[in-house]
């Protein structure tokens, strides 16, 4: 014989279960991925006030054989914020594709029996 009330939910369920959902909002974003994220667009978007991004391009050699060299003296010859933020968006994307790869080892594994 079920109750009403054993159906409801009492006020103590209610506060737990909105506290669990709050925690999980958190850890969501506060996130260290989250975080990675953010700073990489930051980083793009501080790179893109500094520098006229679509003339690096234009000036980029048809060659293949040259662009590491072009890159290379294009950082070498620009302001310290442009290459602080390059770094800092280098270090974030590999961090991203770190978390993300681990992420997919994680969820290919097989279950433990």
């Amino acid at each position: 014989m079920t109750n009403s009330t054993m159906t409801d939910q009492t006020n103590i369920e209610r506060i737990v279960m909105r506290r669990i959902l709050l925690i999980r909002i958190l850890r969501l974003v506060i996130s260290t991925a989250v975080l990675a994220t953010l700073t990489a667009f930051a980083a793009l978007w501080g790179i893109g006030k500094e520098v006229w991004v679509a003339r690096i391009f234009e000036n980029a050699p048809p060659n293949i054989g040259d662009l590491p060299n072009f890159y290379l003296a294009a950082f070498m010859h620009t302001h310290i914020v442009v290459q602080v933020l390059t770094l800092l968006t280098f270090v974030s994307l590999v961090y991203l594709a770190f978390e993300t790869a681990r992420l997919i080892v994680d969820v290919m594994k097989p279950p433990r029996s």
